[in-house]
């Protein structure tokens, strides 16, 4: 049995595996036009044009159509079955577009929901490639990324939670006390949807809790993979990313520092530092 991997768009896979699993693009919405995120638009083009006071920045989900035809697509070309794992339903409609295009191969597709975006999403993608790869049927498959799903923790901060209270991504209370209390919040994902996990004075004092947090979340794990992205600020990846290197040592199997894509960009805004363990 060949399985073949479905993945969106927000995932933002590393290169070495984005060209060998199917993507389906959401759209970044820039005063009413929408691009499609990784072919028409950039992250910083996003980074951009949330920094004009003057433009509306909005996304938008794959319509279930576009699901289908990649589905058919795979299946046509030869794959027995295929495996669409998704950013958050709680986050976004486009776990339920996946799920109503599913429904017409009767069976044939299975859809896991990651519970998480970026590579929260990208980490159970990479498990059921793996799985695929190594003559798993559709049944393990799925399975290999919803049990990476449940050892995968995501932590990041941001530079406002403006953009997330626009998206409704985070309710207006949790935004209202980091304005009003010029406080930083360290947010976690947990079951999908965005929580303040602690909140603290200062940016780089947020910064080192979170990595304090991804290195408990690590645990006694003989090897972890972790991701640091960011939308616009490299050189404060990069330092994050040396951190963890350090503290994790001979434990680390595998870092990746990228940007955010530009739909995840659009919700959480330049300054952006997260960082993803997968145990």
């Amino acid at each position: 049995m060949t399985i073949a991997l479905v993945t969106d768009s927000t995932a933002g896979l590393p290169a070495e595996f984005a060209d060998r699993i199917r993507v389906v693009p959401l759209a970044v919405v820039i005063d009413g036009v929408a691009r499609a995120e990784g072919v028409e638009v950039s992250s910083s083009e996003v980074a951009a044009a949330l920094r004009n006071p003057k433009l509306t920045v909005t996304t938008s989900r794959p319509a279930p159509a576009e699901f289908a035809e990649a589905y058919q697509a795979l299946l046509d070309g030869g794959a027995s079955g295929v495996v669409s794992v998704h950013l958050s339903a709680a986050l976004s409609g486009t776990h339920e577009s996946a799920e109503l295009a599913a429904r017409e191969f009767a069976g044939r597709v299975r859809v896991v929901d990651s519970r998480s975006t970026a590579m929260g999403l990208g980490f159970p993608v990479l498990a059921a490639f793996q799985a695929a790869g190594s003559g798993g049927d559709l049944a393990a498959v799925a399975e290999a990324a919803a049990t990476a799903v449940t050892r995968t923790e995501t932590y990041f901060v941001v530079d406002t939670l403006e953009h997330l209270r626009r998206g409704g991504r985070i309710g207006a209370a949790s935004a209202l006390v980091g304005t009003a209390f010029a406080v930083k919040p360290i947010l976690h994902v947990v079951d999908g949807s965005i929580v303040s996990r602690d909140r603290v004075r200062t940016t780089s004092r947020a910064l080192d809790r979170m990595v304090e947090l991804a290195v408990a979340a690590a645990g006694d794990q003989s090897e972890v993979d972790v991701a640091v992205q960011h939308l616009d600020t490299p050189e404060r990846a990069e330092q994050i990313a040396a951190t963890v290197r350090d503290r994790l040592g001979s434990r680390l199997r595998a870092l990746y520092t990228t940007e955010v894509s530009a739909v995840i960009g659009a919700h959480v805004g330049p300054g952006v530092v997260g960082v993803i363990v997968h145990r």
